[in-house]
Formats: structure tokens, sequence, C-alpha cells
């Protein structure tokens, strides 16, 4: 799958200025409405398909309601959804090849706005009802947005990268900061101040770090994916490694086997256990342990590529692609490892939001 987005982002060239349009021809034809604790399903689709989706999961009742965003606008998302973030009551979707961002009322799913010709969206962190950063794949910037109005207000340059191999994956906004990882073909996490959209400082830590977390001692936690065989920046074992945000200093390492494919770092609400998969399997330890698990946390079905962790009863979700070409399903466990329910999505489930 790594070496399928270096493929799918040498197909990405478009790069435009971008501004926000609404549709007003999107009319909601579903009437019930989001429930207050809900789980979000961001299914990729397949490329050049335009067929990415939204599945919206209730876990007090088990319901599943898939197409969740066409059947209310009567238009699908578009080509290759990557990420959802969640801000107050409004979801922002990214959808890469299409190069858009919806921004979605939570309430009734209904669009409420849109930023196009945004090359290559990756991911979103909203600092405030005003700011919000977006990330992209084969690009030296960030785009800096309003989410209030809808548009791009200005970019951040991401120091010593070009855009025809630069790239920036998941963020991480905490005290002032936004901290970036530097993906394809990069090692490094850098440190934006938001007040002056300038990069003050910057870690080198394991080669393409993928994502990136917060614990509750306020460290930096990043999952470096080592790479690949023939990859210009050189392939090594995947790492995990813990960074102190105020020296940008990596304080402890913890090392893979070579040829693991490491992804989808992700914390629990508490912030003190870490969660990961490898290889299609859940692995999880305490943010105080000095070594790697060495067995997996549970015993799940299929090969796992999507991960989240219920932020109000710690239960764990897993989506498992089968064969990325029919719907995917999603399987929620409890925090020991039982497993709950399990229910279909879209194709190619790749990421999970809450309400």
């Amino acid at each position: 799958m790594k070496r399928l987005l270096f493929v799918l982002g040498l197909l990405l060239t478009s790069l435009t200025l971008s501004h926000c349009s609404d549709d007003d021809n999107a009319t909601s034809i579903n009437s019930s409405e989001t429930p207050d604790h809900a789980l979000f399903v961001v299914n990729a689709g397949n490329y050049n398909s335009s067929n990415a989706s939204l599945t919206l999961y209730d876990p007090s009742t088990g319901e599943a309601r898939n197409e969740v965003f066409a059947t209310t606008n009567g238009f699908k998302l578009g080509d290759t959804a990557q990420s959802m973030t969640i801000h107050n009551n409004t979801g922002w979707v990214v959808v890469n090849n299409s190069h858009v961002v919806f921004s979605l009322d939570l309430t009734t799913l209904k669009e409420r706005g849109r930023l196009t010709d945004i090359h290559s969206p990756r991911y979103i962190a909203i600092i405030s009802d005003t700011k919000g950063y977006i990330s992209h794949l084969w690009s030296n910037k960030l785009t800096v947005f309003n989410p209030q109005t809808c548009k791009v207000t200005g970019s951040v340059t991401i120091p010593d990268m070009v855009a025809e191999s630069g790239s920036t994956e998941e963020m991480v906004y905490q005290d002032g900061y936004l901290y970036v990882t530097c993906w394809s073909y990069h090692k490094r996490i850098v440190k934006i101040d938001t007040k002056t959209d300038t990069v003050v400082g910057e870690v080198e830590v394991g080669i393409q770090p993928t994502s990136l977390v917060a614990d509750c001692n306020r460290k930096l936690w990043a999952l470096c994916d080592g790479g690949y065989e023939g990859s210009p920046v050189g392939y090594e074992a995947p790492t995990l490694c813990r960074i102190d945000p105020e020296t940008m200093t990596v304080e402890k390492r913890y090392t893979f086997t070579k040829g693991d494919y490491i992804s989808k770092v992700r914390i629990n609400d508490e912030r003190n256990i870490l969660y990961w998969l490898n290889g299609g399997a859940l692995y999880r330890m305490s943010i105080t342990d000095d070594a790697l698990p060495a067995s997996t946390a549970l015993n799940a079905d299929g090969y796992l590529y999507a991960l989240s962790i219920d932020p109000q009863t710690g239960d764990i979700y897993v989506a498992d692609a089968i064969d990325y070409q029919q719907q995917g399903i999603v399987y929620r466990y409890s925090a020991a490892g039982k497993i709950i329910d399990s229910f279909y999505a879209g194709i190619i489930p790749t990421e999970f939001a809450w309400r």
C-alpha cells in the first residue's frame, strides 16, 4: 500500500489557487439526525472510480448507515476519501484525488461549504473557530484556512522541502504550536508557531513518519514506517519515537523488525495507552513501557487496515478492507479485547472520526 500511495501521488499534478464554494442544489433526503455520540467511517473507495463514501455508526444501538453523505446531499463524495476531522458541530471530509474538502453540518449531514482545487489534501488540523491547516502529498506547503468562512487565508512553507518530493501527513496541535509529520521521502517532524505561521523547530526521527499523537505528559509519539527498498531516502526498520516538543529531541526510540508494515498509531482518551497496526494485527502498550509488546492485543479476523479508540468507552474499532473491491467490515471490541459488534462499511474503510 505504501508503494501504491507513491504511485498515486505521482498522478496528482493539479496545483491551482484554492477557493470555497457552496452547492445550492444539495438537498437533504434523510431527515434522521446524527446521534450525539457517533462514529464516522471514511471509505476511500477505489482510485479513479469516484466511489468514496461515509458510513455512520451509532454505538448505542449498533445501527450502521452507509452512503450517508450521498443520501443526504444527492451526490457522492468523489475520488479517494482520505480523512475526516470534527470541530464543534462541523465535519471536514478530505477527498484526496478530487482535490476537495467538504464542510458538513453534523446534525443534518448537509454540506455547508467546500474548499476546492486543494492539491492532493491529506489531513486537517483545526486549532480554533477561525483557523485550520491542511497537509498535502507532493507539496512543500501547508494550506491555512478559515473554518468559519471556508476560505483559504495563507500557507506555510516547509524548509528544505521541494514540491516534487514534498509531503506532509498527520498533525498535532498543542500549546500554540502545530507539529507536522514530513512523510514521503522525509524523516522529520517540524514545529510551527501558529501565531506567525513559521517553522520554529524540527527533529529528525525515523524514515517516513506517518502518524503522530500527544500523550498525557504532553510528549509526542511519531510512528515511522521505515520507507521501502529502493527509496531515495533509504530503507530501515520502522520505529516509534517519543519526542520532547519543548527541546524537539527524540527521548526514546522503539525499533520494530525491518519489513514490518506499521501504521495508524492512536491513543486512548486518557492518553496513556498507545495502539497501532502491524502487518494487519493490533498492538498496544503503555506510554511508560520500556519495550515493544511481544504479542498482539486481540485476535481479530482479517487484515486490519484502519484503527480508532472510542473516547467515551475505550472500545477498539478496527476495519478490514478485505479485497479492496467489495465493502469493508468494521469490528468493535471492548478495551479488554472481547468482540462486541461488527458491521459493513464502504469500499476500503481507511479512517475514523468521532462526534
